[in-house]
Formats: C-alpha cells, sequence, structure tokens
C-alpha cells in the first residue's frame, strides 16, 4: 500500500572544490518538517551545457529521522536535467538503504519550489 507524506524543508548547498573544472560541487545540508522530521546531509554535483538554461545534476543524500512515526535512515539519490529552462527531476529511495523502522523503504520524492520556499510530497511503501 502507498503512503504519501508531505511537508516543507529547509535546504543549505555548500560550494565545494571540485576534482574537474567544469563540473560544479557542493555539499547538502538539509532540515525537513512535516510528515518527515529529519535531516539530511549529501553531496551535489552539476555541469553546465553549451546552451543557456541547460544543465545536469546528480546528487546523494543520507536522511536521518522519523516519517510517519517511523524511525530510520534511507538514502535519496536525484537526477536531474534542465533543457533550455525546462526541468525534470527524479528523486528516489536507494534500494535496500533503509535502516531502523525504515528497512524496506521505497518511493520517490517530488520536489517543489514556490515563491522561495521548498516543499516536498514523499510517495513510499515500506515492505515488512
Amino acid at each position: 500500500m502507498t503512503t504519501r507524506a508531505s511537508g516543507m524543508f529547509d535546504v543549505k548547498l555548500n560550494p565545494q572544490t571540485s576534482y574537474e573544472e567544469s563540473l560544479g560541487r557542493m555539499s547538502i545540508d538539509k532540515q525537513f518538517h512535516g510528515d518527515l522530521e529529519a535531516t539530511s546531509k549529501g553531496e551535489f554535483l552539476s555541469a553546465m551545457g553549451s546552451v543557456k538554461g541547460s544543465a545536469g545534476y546528480v546528487a546523494m543524500e543520507k536522511v536521518s529521522g522519523t516519517l510517519n512515526g517511523r524511525s530510520g535512515t534511507f538514502v535519496l539519490q536525484h537526477s536531474g536535467t534542465m533543457t533550455h529552462g525546462a526541468s525534470q527531476l527524479t528523486v528516489t529511495v536507494v534500494p535496500d538503504s533503509g535502516t531502523g523502522q525504515l528497512v524496506g523503504l521505497a518511493g520517490t520524492m517530488k520536489i517543489i519550489i514556490a515563491e522561495g520556499k521548498h516543499s516536498y510530497e514523499f510517495e513510499y511503501t515500506i515492505e515488512k
């Protein structure tokens, strides 16, 4: 059975030294609120295309906290592209990354940015 969680989050991106000059690299620190009460830390890599408004990014972040009353950790994998300003983003739970009461967690998260505020909609299942 699929469950839905939603809420807001705060994010802080900190530029880091990249191993490749043409790639952007940042650390991610997030604080989730709502159905997911958690913090996360992660790594972000990006590259700009030769046409303005075109780019790509990948990221991995480890989330630690409580999801609808269940505590544990899990890892989110991001894959995003922007083509001439039109964006596409997939954020997926890494298979078998759940710990504690989140063992068996699977799902996808939608990130929404509106009026400078960040929110999430997380559809997930937990195999028992």
